[in-house]
Parts: C-alpha cells; sequence; structure tokens
C-alpha cells in the first residue's frame, strides 16, 4: 500500500511539473520585458508555491528544477545566463518559501509566502548576476524588480490559496 502512495505522489509531482513547465512557456509568449527587462509575472510560481503547502520543500525544489531546465531546453536558452537566472532565482525562492513555511507553519499567509518567494527570486537572479558580471552595481535594479515582485507575489499568492477549494471540489466531481 505504501508503494502506490508513492506512486501516486510521483505521478502528481510529474503532472504538477507538466503544468509547470507549460506555465513557464505561456509566460515567455507575455512580452513583459519590454514593460521592464527581466520582470515576470510567475506564473510557474503557482506550481511550485502549491507543492510547498502540498508536499513540502522538497518535492517542490523537485518540480522548479525541472521546469527550469525543461523550460529552458524548450525554449533554447539552457546554459545560458537567462537559464542560470532562472534557475538560481527558482531554486533560492522555493528553498525560502519551504523552510518559512516548515518553520513557521500558520505563521505566514500563503500571500506572504509567495511574496517572500517572489523578492527572493529577484535577489537569487540578481546574486547570480553580479557574480558572472562580477559588479556588485546590478543591486541597484532591486528596487525596479521589486515593483514588480510585490505584485506578482500578491497574485500568485492569492491564486494559490484559492487552489485547495477548487482541487477539493474537482476531486468531490
Amino acid at each position: 500500500m505504501e508503494s502506490r502512495k508513492e506512486t501516486s505522489r510521483l505521478v502528481l509531482l510529474a503532472l504538477l511539473t507538466g503544468l509547470a513547465i507549460v506555465l513557464h512557456y505561456v509566460e515567455a509568449l507575455i512580452p513583459m520585458p519590454y514593460v521592464m527587462p527581466g520582470a515576470k509575472l510567475g506564473l510557474a510560481n503557482v506550481v511550485a508555491l502549491y507543492v510547498v503547502l502540498e508536499q513540502g520543500a522538497a518535492g517542490a525544489l523537485t518540480v522548479s528544477a525541472l521546469r527550469t531546465v525543461i523550460g529552458s531546453l524548450i525554449s533554447g536558452t539552457f546554459l545560458s545566463v537567462t537559464f542560470i537566472l532562472s534557475f538560481v532565482g527558482a531554486m533560492l525562492s522555493t528553498a525560502v518559501m519551504g523552510a518559512v513555511h516548515a518553520l513557521g507553519r500558520g505563521g505566514l499567509s500563503v500571500t506572504g509566502l509567495s511574496i517572500a518567494g517572489a523578492t527572493t527570486h529577484n535577489m537569487g537572479q540578481l546574486l547570480a548576476a553580479a557574480y558572472i558580471v562580477r559588479q556588485a552595481g546590478v543591486f541597484f535594479y532591486l528596487p525596479y524588480l521589486l515593483l514588480f515582485a510585490l505584485p506578482t507575489g500578491f497574485f500568485v499568492g492569492l491564486v494559490v490559496s484559492k487552489l485547495p477549494r477548487l482541487v477539493k471540489r474537482a476531486r468531490d466531481a
């Protein structure tokens, strides 16, 4: 019986990874860079945060890693600077959301977790960029990125806070 439960968990993670890859691809089609270079809506983070809440950080880190690797292979950016920034940001933000959720059970709302993830994602990207270009001046870009991280993190958190009810309703139907 334990084997069946583990198989079900892995199948769910695989499906959620597929959904995250689709959202990653769809988001790449949205012309946000014209508004703010480097800014994105964070649609795939809906899946990462949902997995943090439902299965913990380990599953969410797996989904985030696979999403960034496979998404970059699809878009042709694998091992480019874009991939590195995306991968570092995704892994750091997912790890922070997982740690904050595990350590502070109920202490931070889903929206708060999401905003923490969005801001950490930007900081991770800037840390990676500073390392790549060997220049700390990239951190002057942080306030502009945070202007997008706060509302997009709020939006992602709001969506994820509604998901458990929608999932339950779908299971009961």
